[in-house]
C-alpha cells in the first residue's frame, strides 16, 4: 500500500480505472470542474452508483481533513 501510495504521481503503476478515480478525486477535492473527458473515463469504468459512492467518500474524507485541520488535530499511524 505504502508503495501505491508513494506512487501516485506516476499512473503507469495504476490500471485505467484506478487512474480516473484518482483524478476524479484530485478535482473535486480540489474543487475544479470534472471535464467532459473525465465523466467519459468514469462513465467507462463504473455505474452512476459506484460514481455516487466514490464522490460521497471523496466528500466525507474531504470534510474530516478540514474539520481535523481547523481543530490542528495530530494525525496518528
Amino acid at each position: 500500500m505504502e508503495a501505491l501510495l508513494k506512487g501516485l504521481n506516476n499512473p503507469d503503476i495504476f490500471t485505467e480505472r484506478e487512474v480516473a478515480a484518482i483524478e476524479f478525486a484530485e478535482r473535486m477535492s480540489e474543487n475544479q470542474k470534472i471535464t467532459d473527458e473525465l465523466w467519459l473515463q468514469m462513465k467507462k469504468h463504473f455505474d452512476d452508483g459506484e460514481i455516487v459512492e466514490i464522490s460521497c467518500l471523496v466528500g466525507i474524507f474531504n470534510y474530516f481533513n478540514r474539520f481535523n485541520n481547523i481543530l490542528d488535530v495530530d494525525i496518528t499511524t
